[in-house]
């Protein structure tokens, strides 16, 4: 069975361009409703959230030193500290337990 990848390509423009496409048609009036304004506002960081968590847990050599620089990480951020001090932060703590859990 031959696999054509002009139909692959199609398809994969025909559901893009649907997805950008229907909310323009489906809400042509400007949401009104509170409780859907909140819920769209907050949808793109719930998305983001969703797709580096797993990441974050897999990233380094064990889950250990992945949850110690999430939990720095998230520490920094509720300080209000910049995106580079919360990386470098992240960083500087899984570099540390990276170091010190083959001495255990």
């Amino acid at each position: 069975m031959g696999h054509n990848v002009y139909i692959y390509i199609l398809v994969m423009a025909g559901v893009t361009y649907l997805i950008r496409m229907l909310p323009m048609v489906l809400a042509r009036k400007e949401i009104t409703s509170p409780y859907i304004k909140s819920f769209l506002y907050y949808v793109p960081y719930a998305c983001l959230a969703s797709m580096t968590f797993p990441a974050i847990l897999s990233a380094t050599s064990s889950v250990i030193s992945a949850a110690v620089g999430f939990a720095s990480a998230v520490i920094a951020a509720y300080f209000e500290k910049s995106l580079l001090t919360v990386a470098i932060t992240a960083c500087v703590a899984v570099f540390i337990v990276e170091r010190i859990l083959p001495m255990l």
